[in-house]
């Protein structure tokens, strides 16, 4: 299973709050298709761990310009992670984290939340 980063959003995968996120990579992920949401995946130092969150479960993936948020619900920035922030705020704090533009094609990903057992 692969790991993806919720660095930004730890506290609300954590509370599963979050049901949406955006990625500039990640077109290859299938809907089924199941992943183990961590803390940080790049960057851990040598002998560190991987700090695990929970498994997710692709529900929908689909290309989509950042900018195409607008036309989105209201409650698109809570799916986000960020209940507080402006359709505007999440664009800029997005293209600074990640560098690019309100024009930048990125995937559009939702998701649900899996229970494993551990037996």
């Amino acid at each position: 299973m692969r790991n993806m980063s919720f660095a930004l959003t730890t506290k609300a995968m954590r509370e599963r709050r979050k049901s949406v996120t955006r990625r500039l990579g990640w077109a290859d992920l299938k809907p089924g298709e199941r992943v183990c949401a961590v803390v940080k995946g790049q960057g851990i130092p040598k002998g560190g761990k991987v700090e695990r969150i929970c498994v997710i479960e692709c529900v929908s993936n689909a290309p989509e310009a950042l900018g195409r948020i607008y036309s989105r619900g209201p409650r698109e920035c809570a799916r986000e992670g960020f209940p507080k922030m402006s359709k505007g705020q999440f664009i800029d704090m997005f293209c600074r984290a990640n560098k690019c533009a309100v024009q930048t094609v990125v995937n559009r990903i939702e998701f649900k939340y899996v229970e494993v057992s551990h037996g």
